[in-house]
């Protein structure tokens, strides 16, 4: 099922998109979404971020060679880590499919995308094991941590390098039907690949990272888990348009555009 949430005068509503018609629903996104009868076509509505996330966890170094690409940008040996590395992001900074990325004018040019896989969590979930952590997840969608390279190295708790207003574009829906093996993600800038890799290809995957959790912290429904990406990225510039495809997912587009240009 694939699960949109859009703007219907100004009230944040959640439908089920079929193709490319969007059901309207009763219930809440965690109680059981009921088809009411009533339809719209997806390109009617401005579609919004899939949910406001109650808390926003993000796996760090989760991915081999974005690991040894960023040691070697940093001239330091790849130390890949030998835990689960979970941190937070802020909500302030998600954005939606379509909506403008906005570089502040003080920011250096190093400014990237990470393209990654977001779980969202489903049910509460406490002291899971690898084997039944994934009972907790009701769907995936599409992330894309855009980040600030020359921040992310001088600030210490990474405040502003990963959590600037509009840095986290998600969507553009939630899917609850994956196969997380048969996932490939696919960046592009401008139309132009720049990078394809297997989404599940993961240092630690995400039955690791949710036993790991859960052993200290109580997941809740609306939490969500962005997993981490692969590989290097280019510096991006005003006007630059990205794509992150998850076959089977969706496509997140969004427009990267300096303040005051």
């Amino acid at each position: 099922m694939r699960i949109v949430r859009f703007d219907n005068g100004g009230t944040p509503c959640h439908g089920i998109l079929e193709g490319d018609t969007i059901h309207d629903v009763d219930g809440g996104l965690f109680d059981g979404l009921n088809k009411n009868g009533n339809t719209r076509t997806l390109d009617s509505v401005k579609l919004l971020i899939p949910l406001q996330p109650k808390v926003f966890y993000a796996a760090g170094l989760n991915y081999a060679e974005h690991v040894r690409e960023q040691a070697e940008l940093r001239g330091e040996e790849p130390k890949l880590p030998e835990n689960p590395d979970i941190g937070y992001r802020a909500n302030n900074a998600l954005i939606a499919h379509n909506e403008d990325v906005v570089i502040p004018a003080n920011a250096p040019d190093t400014v990237q995308y990470e393209g990654e896989i977001v779980c969202i969590v489903g049910k509460t979930a406490k002291n899971l094991t690898k084997e039944n952590a994934l009972s907790c997840i009701m769907g995936y969608t599409v992330g894309n941590d855009v980040s600030e390279r020359t921040w992310q190295k001088n600030d210490r708790t990474m405040w502003r390098a990963k959590n600037t207003d509009t840095f986290k574009p998600m969507g553009p829906w939630i899917e609850t039907d994956v196969d997380l093996e048969a996932l490939t993600t696919t960046v592009r800038v401008n139309g132009k690949q720049t990078i394809q890799f297997p989404t599940n290809n993961f240092h630690f995957g995400i039955e690791t990272f949710i036993a790991a959790m859960t052993t200290c912290l109580t997941l809740h429904p609306g939490d969500m888990i962005w997993m981490g990406t692969e590989g290097r990225a280019p510096n991006l510039q005003h006007n630059d348009v990205v794509e992150v495809d998850i076959d089977g997912i969706g496509t997140l587009r969004n427009k990267f555009v300096r303040e005051g240009q």
